[in-house]
């Protein structure tokens, strides 16, 4: 079975970033999230072990990670 998941760093005005590991379909909803121009002010985004409340004013960027996970050196 295929894993689904990906790693996104979710980077926040001030200068913090957020790495976590999300399941693609996640990561789209927060994309559409971002992307609409009269979007709710927090969003709960699902990750493989938890749920983060994102202030979506204050993210600046996200960056997901486009290479497969890989294990081993």
């Amino acid at each position: 079975m295929a894993d689904d998941s990906r790693r996104i760093d979710i980077g926040f005005q001030g200068g913090p970033v957020l790495p976590t590991r999300v399941k693609q379909s996640s990561y789209e909803e927060l994309h559409k999230a971002l992307s609409k121009e009269r979007s709710d002010r927090w969003y709960e985004l699902e990750t493989l072990d938890s749920k983060i409340s994102i202030d979506l004013s204050q993210v600046v960027y996200v960056r997901i990670d486009a290479e497969e996970q890989r294990v081993g050196f």
